[in-house]
């Protein structure tokens, strides 16, 4: 769907905007792929959407076009309030802009009690990964939001969806990404596609948060694939041992081979570990 509003490449002319690398900015200019990542995230007609990043607002047009009911944008750069802010009249009421970093925003806040609720953003790549952690280690879980829809350089969009028989790519993010979520890559954007564009493609990502996931302590979680991760070329029986607790008896625990490595371990096994960390931090005797 089009708008009457200007071209995004007139109003980035008309308001002297340059992509940032230093703010990891990679402006969208096609009008179908905008659209593409927004019927993605949809159906939208009763949704609020939280767009990280939004720049000129190329996706936040593409959004509210495609009958988003609400949109909230974060931005940190001032330079592309103005241009946000015609956005907005343009959308009276259904636009709010923070002006404001991310990484100092919790999302869920924003959306207050207007429900159903997700994020749809081209995140600035800079801060990418450490935004979607943020986001999948919160509590309570599950969050407001039914659904992220995001896009992120394609090595990244192939370390949360990996799975242990991609152990190229498998690591900490995928195992936190999918003990939380359901995580599948929708479809990659050519470098072509951003001004300036990138030296690499992108991929745009679902995460549908589960709403039961298998029950541990996220901070455990964390604990564990970093140990296991940090030293993924040892097996579990030497790089556990950061733990400060018997790996044996950890991995006995955990009905684990203690001759595996980390990358060779299903979310299932780590969260195991998890469960089994905490449980002998609590002076209780693991099975054996």
């Amino acid at each position: 769907m089009r708008d009457a509003l200007a071209p995004l490449r007139d109003v980035v002319a008309a308001h002297g905007l340059t992509a940032k690398k230093s703010l990891g900015q990679n402006f969208l200019f096609d009008l179908n792929l905008t659209s593409r990542i927004a019927r993605a995230a949809g159906p939208l007609d009763a949704a609020t959407v939280v767009e990280i990043g939004p720049g000129p607002g190329g996706l936040t047009r593409a959004l509210l076009a495609e009958g988003a009911a609400h949109v909230v944008v974060v931005e940190r750069d001032r330079r592309c309030l103005a241009a946000l802010a015609e956005i907005a009249a343009h959308y009276p009421g259904r636009l709010e802009i923070v002006a404001a970093d991310a990484l100092d925003v919790d999302p869920g806040k924003l959306v207050g009690a207007r429900r159903p609720a997700r994020i749809c953003a081209n995140l600035p790549y800079n801060v990418a990964t450490a935004l979607l952690t943020t986001w999948l280690e919160a509590e309570p879980w599950p969050p407001v939001f039914d659904r992220f829809v995001l896009m992120f350089q394609k090595e990244v969009a192939e370390r949360i969806t990996a799975t242990p028989a991609k152990r190229a790519a498998y690591g900490r993010l995928a195992v936190l990404a999918n003990w939380r979520c359901a995580t599948r890559i929708l479809f990659e954007v050519p470098a072509a596609a951003f001004t300036p564009p990138p030296k690499v493609t992108s991929c745009v990502v679902e995460l549908v948060p589960r709403p039961a996931p298998l029950p541990c302590r996220a901070n455990l979680l964390c604990e564990v694939t970093q140990a296991a991760f940090g030293q993924r070329r040892k097996m579990l029986r030497q790089s556990l041992k950061a733990l400060g607790v018997d790996p044996a008896a950890l991995l006995a625990a955990s009905g684990i081979d203690p001759s595996k490595r980390a990358e060779e371990i299903e979310v299932e096994g780590f969260v195991a570990l998890a469960r089994a960390l905490e449980a002998a931090r609590a002076g209780l005797t693991l099975p054996s």
